[in-house]
């Protein structure tokens, strides 16, 4: 599987963890995200990794900053995205099972390692259930907002 991540300098320490996590479970990871904690811009991370998963060279992406909320925002602006900010497990797991999200996005001021590990894994091996979940995902790619 092939993910893609990103993450700005609030994200950086949680993200090294991860990386080595899903590396050691043989996942082709991307690394779109800066590799230090000096600041930069989180757009700057998300477009990257939303541009990998429009091109289909990767399966999922992970993004993380301080509270998510912001790369979430930045990511939903792409029509093919569905990202989803997780600081349980069980979030994780709807937002797969009944969203169909793409990309986790990780609030890392707010996460253990621990938790973050166990959040992506959920995230990453639970499927889409379909059904009257997938009539509603037409419904959000189709109907505008009046």
């Amino acid at each position: 599987m092939k993910i893609a991540i990103g993450n700005d300098h609030a994200g950086f320490q949680l993200k090294q963890e991860l990386k080595s996590l899903l590396e050691e479970l043989d996942y082709n990871i991307t690394n779109f995200g800066t590799d230090s904690e000096e600041s930069v811009d989180y757009p700057d991370c998300v477009y990257p990794v939303v541009k990998a998963l429009d091109n289909k060279e990767a399966d999922f992406g992970i993004l993380l900053c301080g509270s998510a909320q912001g790369v979430a925002i930045t990511a939903n602006k792409s029509e093919n995205i569905r990202a989803a900010v997780c600081w349980e497990t069980e979030i994780a797991m709807l937002a797969r099972k009944h969203n169909d999200a793409n990309v986790l996005c990780l609030p890392a001021r707010f996460l253990t390692e621990r938790k973050a590990n166990a959040i992506t894994l959920i995230f990453l091996n639970t499927a889409f259930d379909g059904g009257r979940h997938f009539r509603r995902l037409q419904k959000i790619n189709s109907t505008p907002c009046e």
